[in-house]
């Protein structure tokens, strides 16, 4: 898909990935890039084609409401990249609370995306939508259940919207990075998921723009990563054996 020109929302756009992807699409001449958070305290960039909104996207009304706006002051929105998330860390004992905020997060925001997107996308026969997992959701975090189980649930998600829009015009990718030098990873840098090395955001936003560009659906910048996945769907069982015993090693480190 061709950037130039184009209306561009980013959610979790105050910093991190998201605020990566905005600097390095702004090279690509692009029309007005939106970025989306729940707030902007050390957001700091000026650029007239970048627009500050705030939102709560786990709210459907709000988020929706927000959409409208966007499409009334500056176009139909072309690219969406669906990119907020957290990481709490856990086992099968954690809150209702943890799951609802994980799920509503890392699943909800997304449906909650396409849902407002996808009539206007079909309508006008073209659109993108790119929606932020994590390579935990290819293979697994072994110290956080919901982040695995809510980032699985993304990937369906976009498989979903992929194999059902594909061929009308929508392009969808899913991004799955491992580690990357975020807030979401400070003090963490010696967890399992670091242990291939740490990409920077604007590393990963590159691999985000040529994605877009070339329409392709998996995005795994951590070349790492797809060896492993291999791995898994070779011999499902003997993978799970390596990971418990990587989850014994890390234990035994802290």
């Amino acid at each position: 898909m061709d950037i130039k020109n184009k209306v561009i929302a980013i959610t979790g756009g105050a910093k991190g990935i998201g605020f990566a992807i905005a600097k390095k699409i702004l090279l690509e001449n692009p029309k007005v890039v939106v970025l989306i958070d729940i707030n902007f305290n050390n957001t700091n960039i000026n650029n007239e084609k970048i627009i500050f909104k705030e939102c709560d996207v786990t709210n459907e009304t709000s988020f929706h409401n927000l959409i409208d706006e966007i499409n009334s002051q500056f176009g139909l929105i072309d690219i969406f990249c669906s990119n907020a998330g957290i990481l709490s860390l856990g086992d099968e004992q954690v809150s209702i609370q943890d799951w609802s905020k994980n799920w509503n997060l890392h699943v909800m925001s997304h449906v909650f995306a396409a849902k407002k997107l996808i009539p206007g996308m079909l309508e006008r026969g073209s659109g993108y939508l790119v929606n932020t997992a994590s390579a935990a959701g290819l293979l697994s975090h072994i110290d956080s259940i919901t982040y695995s189980t809510t980032k699985h649930a993304a990937i369906g998600l976009a498989e979903w919207l992929a194999i059902t829009y594909g061929k009308k015009g929508i392009g969808v990718s899913v991004l799955c990075p491992q580690a990357v030098e975020t807030d979401m990873i400070k003090g963490r840098e010696n967890e399992v998921s670091a242990l291939d090395g740490m990409m920077k955001p604007e590393e990963v936003a590159g691999k985000v723009i040529k994605a877009i560009k070339d329409e392709i659906f998996l995005i795994s910048p951590h070349d790492q990563v797809l060896g492993y996945f291999q791995n898994k769907a070779n011999n499902y069982s003997r993978w799970i054996g390596g990971m418990q015993k990587l989850k014994e090693r890390m234990s035994s480190r802290s």
